[in-house]
């Protein structure tokens, strides 16, 4: 039929299409190409944007707050991504065993996924809290001296990286145990019979074809990383050192552009985290090959 080839054919492609690009438009590539062009003015949201060239990106790499939130966010990754890591490839291959009521375990360990960041941050909070939260009192029971959680940089970010671990741990779990479920249960067989105990399995099966799943997960993890916001924003307490000194690189942009009307400065700060993402997402595309294999060793 001739509708289906040439004109008439990409006619009705393009009309079909055409909701989703015009929401594409609107929503995503016009806000896009807004912020990259703001990044080079000077604009309070109360008089006419100013156009300063790169003015923004030289105050900004000689900005001691922005450093200072680097610093705070690669020492939140730094602390967050082996822990969550870790812990949700154990629980992965808890879950993936056959056990009684695993159903209900799997289910539970993903609740925290599904709750609001705000609940939970205000839950963790009052579980942190020094004065009657539930975590100092076990452990002065124990003789142990627990810092001011909330109250003092390094303890608030002791405490945000523990609440991002169980917040997000049902959820990198499940990615993990979706990849262990794929791997053909023939292959440990094979590996049974050639005497293969649980732990050389493991390494030699599970890990080698748990890669490419491994490999997402770590890409996945980076990306949010260095855009965590709401714990860090809500958790500290007010007016405490935690609160004034906590801070990381979303933190920034919010503060900028919503507290101080800098909106061409955060978006000069979001255009450097732009490309700190990109640089940190393609040097990991480079290394792929390098430690992700689709065959079992």
């Amino acid at each position: 039929m001739t509708w289906q080839t040439g004109w008439h054919k990409w006619k009705w492609v393009g009309f079909f299409l055409a909701p989703s690009l015009v929401g594409l438009t609107i929503f995503v590539v016009l806000p896009i190409l807004s912020s990259f062009w703001m990044a080079f003015q000077d604009w309070n949201l109360l008089s006419p944007p100013e156009f300063v060239g790169v003015a923004n990106f030289q105050e900004l790499f000689a900005d001691p707050a922005f450093w200072s939130a680097l610093r705070y966010t690669l020492g939140f990754i730094l602390l967050y991504i082996p822990l969550v890591f870790v812990l949700a490839l154990a629980v992965a291959v808890l879950l993936n065993q056959k056990l009684r009521g695993v159903l209900i375990v799997r289910t539970a360990t993903y609740l925290p996924v599904v709750a609001s960041w705000v609940v939970v941050s205000l839950i963790w909070k009052w579980i942190f809290n020094p004065l009657y939260g539930l975590i100092n009192p076990p452990l002065g029971a124990l003789g142990i001296q627990a810092p001011a959680w909330l109250f003092e940089p390094g303890g608030a970010l002791v405490a945000i990286v523990l609440t991002s671990v169980w917040k997000d741990l049902g959820y990198i779990a499940v990615l993990i145990l979706g990849g262990l479920q794929a791997i053909d249960e023939t292959l440990y067989e094979a590996a049974r019979i050639d005497g293969a105990n649980g732990v050389q399995r493991f390494f030699r099966v599970t890990l080698p074809l748990l890669t490419p799943t491994l490999f997402f997960v770590v890409i996945i993890l980076l990306i949010n990383s260095f855009q965590v916001f709401d714990q860090v924003w809500l958790m500290p307490m007010r007016d405490s050192a935690a609160d004034r000194q906590v801070e990381t690189i979303v933190t920034e942009v919010v503060k900028n552009a919503f507290s101080y009307n800098r909106m061409g400065y955060a978006s000069a700060i979001s255009w450097v985290l732009f490309v700190i993402i990109f640089a940190i997402t393609f040097v990991q595309l480079r290394l792929q090959k390098r430690w992700v294999h689709y065959d079992a060793e």
